[in-house]
């Protein structure tokens, strides 16, 4: 199934009836109930709040207790619909696709019977003074798009355990994003993809692990970085001694240690002003084997980027402007385009509009399940009704309220509007669910029987990997 063009009314319903047919398809046992579920999430008057609370909609004709039968013991054939959705998407433009990869976390503090909780950073705590909260944390994959939007193209939710490495999860979400697309159709005569990432991802190893992906990567790093030039090349003059591995050293917190930029970029912002962007290409990073590069087998790896750095006039709420700093790297012959590059990480806020939509709006943290298993369920099951509604922002009416400004004629309506207007347009959709049986209420529990206390879990904590005199004091003293 491929994405119908926004501006075709009669081939974006036949689209998005296509998916809830797919949809329907790519669930195994408990379909009917998973499959409505998803539409209680569309059509629920107002935020999910409660899971129970979703049996009381009109879509959802089945009792409270197969809901959390569906989410227990409902099959869901994650290969299908991770390739239906990537189908359902296609890009406006005909650069390269440009994808955000973020965390977001699911906050379960008090959920100590629940396996697999993790110390997840939160910027609000319930005391004021921790920064980490336990939860379920989740690595998402985003399509982005042009223009002043909240639109997103959800295409992947991996979880992250507290034994997995961040950026291997990371690297292989990479990949298999980029076969799915590419089965789709979406990569074809296009440069390599882009994947953009925001401040705490170590970008130099996950080009180096994504070298076999053909991919672009671009992502922020912070004003205290160090990196450096190329080494220079010996000079025959028969003096003893290993080759330079690194050149002249370049710190961001000093602006004025930089060598003049080589290519540079102005642009006039309606949001930030004046804009100048200038780039440096051919630093790196000089790596150790600590962190991540632990256990590598042979001398660290030398891996080139383009430093970039972009200076703006203003910023929102008049605060002051500071330097951003991006890095970027890209595989032999892709044309670099400055432009394009900052624009494009501009845009991986919108991502951040789509992880306050799905929590604030369809309740993807609401549910109060225990299992990582039925977690990974329900997070499906809201890609899925996310992705419907990005199927039908052209077809449903705006519902607006009167204190809600009108949405501009240039504007496609914001994904709040889209659900609750998506309500009267499932009318005219229909549903491929069948009818529930007529059925009497099960035995229960035998009499006499009582159920056995749930196992309890501590949450899981990354093991330190630097070597450092702390650690090394500690291991002798035991």
């Amino acid at each position: 199934m491929r994405a119908a063009s926004v501006s075709d009314p009669a081939a974006c319903r036949e689209a998005l009836v296509g998916f809830r047919l797919a949809l329907y398809r790519c669930f195994g046992r408990r379909a009917d109930a998973l499959f409505e579920l998803v539409d209680a999430v569309l059509t629920a008057d107002g935020p999910v709040s409660s899971l129970v609370e979703l049996s009381l909609e009109k879509a959802f004709r089945r009792g409270h207790g197969a809901l959390y039968d569906a989410l227990a013991c409902g099959e869901v054939d994650v290969a299908a619909l991770t390739a239906l959705i990537a189908a359902s998407w296609e890009p406006a433009d005909d650069g390269p696709v440009k994808v955000a990869v973020d965390v977001s976390a699911w906050p379960r503090p008090d959920a100590v019977t629940s396996e697999g909780l993790c110390h997840c950073y939160t910027s609000c705590r319930c005391d004021g003074a921790r920064k980490t909260i336990p939860g379920w944390p989740f690595s998402f994959a985003a399509g982005l798009e042009w223009g002043a939007s909240s639109w997103t193209a959800l295409l992947d939710a991996v979880r992250i355990g507290p034994q997995d490495d961040a950026t291997v999860v990371t690297v292989a979400q990479i990949g298999a994003v980029v076969a799915r697309l590419a089965a789709a159709g979406s990569l074809a005569g296009r440069p390599a993809p882009l994947f953009v990432f925001d401040s705490g991802y170590d970008l130099t190893r996950i080009t180096y692990l994504a070298a076999d992906h053909a991919v672009q990567v671009l992502g922020r790093v912070r004003s205290d970085r160090v990196f450096y030039a190329p080494a220079p090349k010996r000079l025959r003059d028969g003096r003893p001694g290993r080759p330079r591995l690194h050149g002249n050293r370049f710190e961001l917190s000093e602006p004025a240690s930089l060598p003049p930029a080589e290519q540079q970029l102005s642009a006039q912002s309606p949001r930030y002003g004046a804009v100048a962007v200038s780039a440096w290409h051919g630093l790196h990073q000089r790596l150790c084997k600590q962190a991540g590069w632990t256990g590598f087998v042979g001398p660290v790896p030398v891996v080139p980027g383009t430093v970039i750095r972009i200076q703006v006039e203003r910023l929102p709420g008049n605060r002051a402007p500071q330097d951003l700093w991006l890095w970027h790297t890209a595989p032999p012959g892709t044309v670099f385009d400055l432009d394009l590059l900052w624009k494009a990480y501009l845009r991986r806020f919108d991502l951040e509009h789509t992880f306050r939509l799905l929590k604030g709006m369809l309740g993807w943290t609401a549910p109060q399940i225990r299992t990582p298993g039925q977690g990974q369920r329900w997070t499906w099951l809201v890609l899925a009704a996310h992705t419907q509604l990005r199927l039908a922002r052209t077809l449903t009416i705006d519902l607006r309220r009167r204190w809600e400004k009108t949405t501009p004629i240039q504007r496609p309506m914001t994904p709040g509007r889209v659900r609750r207007g998506f309500r009267m347009l499932r009318r005219h959709l229909g549903t491929p669910a069948r009818i529930p049986k007529s059925t009497t209420a099960g035995p229960g529990r035998p009499a006499g029987t009582t159920r056995p206390p749930r196992t309890r879990y501590d949450v899981g904590k990354k093991k330190s990997t630097v070597d450092n005199k702390k650690t090394r004091k500690r291991q002798v003293k035991g």
